[in-house]
């Protein structure tokens, strides 16, 4: 008899952006003639860059060739993007890293949940609170988060972020927590740490013998030049911290999936008898199991985004979407809304008026300006009284739904 494993049992019945879409769907049907606006999943809307498309061609033409084909690739990635990574992502920030750190994957969420693969199940994680749902729910799926009870897993440190306490997660206080997830610039909430904040999480990590899993997927919108891009510009992050990115909302890779993962060889983690164990080994004996890598028609169109002229295309993509962030925190702003993030990234976190709960404000927008957003609460305990727009849509959609928003607001 083939038996279920119990802890996929335990996650909650749907993924929130699927709560929402049946949602969504239910009004469309009651009414058919609305034209709903997304301000919600964060998905892009602008086309793949031009030196994107082009790398694309030129790599299908050269798989239509029997020279030029390729079969399967390297697990870690083709040299050419992994050593486009280090020159223009890292180098330029004094961060030094060697090839083989580097891991090519098929988007940050993919390893941001598979990673914990690699750890104990029952080692106890701190999450700053609200969250990305990616990384309790694959927890949870090995057992490691307890039970769930009133919006909690009882094996789960919950580090709130919120407009109380700037938004700055505070270090864990009692039991020192084993593994430590942190993302900024934050999704969802759009604010970003400082290095002086940063440093901290790694001091505690170094001093406690933690692991700390950074999700730097949208360091490419950071505008602040003070505010850290990686981890790794900390002194002692080499010896304590993974990092995920993504070219999803980089370069508009969503449908075309690619990213990659920085594994130093200094991080390692423990057996129960005190040998050391270095992570960027074991992530590669598991890729070469689980991952067949990456299509060499996305990891050159990867490669492209560094190129001169694909480096301004791309920047280009990211101020148009920026514009947005900035016209919505306006908007809302003068709508008389308490509105957070935005500034280094294409993240608002708004509270909700009038103790009104974030489900019931996504129903409130839903039907009185036909308007998505995501309601906070889904992010975690703390994201209760807040909902996330995003600002990936057109000017043209962006415009319409934040004009909405402004009428509903003052007729209520």
């Amino acid at each position: 008899m083939a038996l279920v494993n119990i802890h996929f049992l335990n996650l909650q019945a749907n993924y929130l952006f699927a709560d929402i879409a049946k949602k969504v769907n239910a009004f469309r049907v009651m009414h058919p003639k609305a034209d709903v606006i997304s301000l919600g999943i964060g998905d892009v809307t602008q086309p793949l860059c031009p030196a994107v498309v082009e790398a694309m061609h030129k790599a299908v033409d050269e798989m239509a060739t029997a020279d030029g084909f390729r079969g399967y690739g390297p697990e870690q990635g083709y040299d050419f993007l992994r050593e486009a990574i280090l020159k223009n992502d890292f180098a330029p920030r004094g961060v030094r890293l060697s090839l083989d750190e580097v891991f090519i994957n098929d988007g940050a969420k993919s390893d941001t949940g598979n990673f914990q693969e690699l750890l104990h199940w029952d080692n106890f994680i701190g999450v700053t609170d609200p969250i990305y749902p990616v990384y309790i729910d694959s927890n949870v799926m090995i057992g490691r988060c307890g039970t769930y009870r009133d919006g909690r897993w009882t094996n789960v440190r919950y580090m709130p972020t919120t407009a109380e306490n700037g938004f700055v997660p505070e270090l864990p206080k009692g039991r020192p927590v084993d593994v430590i997830y942190l993302c900024f610039p934050n999704n969802p909430t759009g604010t970003v740490i400082t290095k002086q904040e940063l440093r901290k999480w790694v001091n505690y990590a170094l001093k406690n013998d933690a692991l700390i899993l950074f999700d730097a997927a949208y360091q490419a919108y950071i505008r602040d030049p003070e505010i850290p891009h990686s981890i790794y510009e900390i002194r002692g992050a080499r010896k304590c911290a993974v990092e995920f990115r993504s070219f999803s909302k980089t370069a508009g890779f969503t449908g075309v999936r690619c990213g990659y993962t920085i594994v130093p060889k200094e991080v390692s983690v423990a057996t129960f008898e005190g040998e050391r164990i270095p992570l960027n080994q074991l992530w590669l004996r598991r890729q070469c199991t689980k991952f067949n890598g990456t299509s060499y028609i996305s990891q050159r169109a990867a490669e492209a985004i560094y190129s001169p002229e694909g480096k301004q295309q791309v920047q280009a993509t990211i101020d148009y979407y920026m514009e947005n962030a900035a016209r919505m925190l306006t908007v809302l702003k003068a709508s008389g809304f308490e509105v957070y993030g935005g500034e280094n990234a294409p993240y608002v976190w708004m509270r909700t008026p009038d103790g009104t709960t974030s489900w019931q404000f996504f129903e409130a927008l839903l039907y009185g300006a036909n308007v998505v957003c995501t309601p906070g609460v889904g992010f975690g305990p703390s994201g209760e009284g807040y909902v996330r727009f995003t600002a990936f849509g057109s000017h043209e959609q962006t415009e319409e739904a934040l004009n909405r928003i402004a009428q509903w607001a003052g007729k209520k």
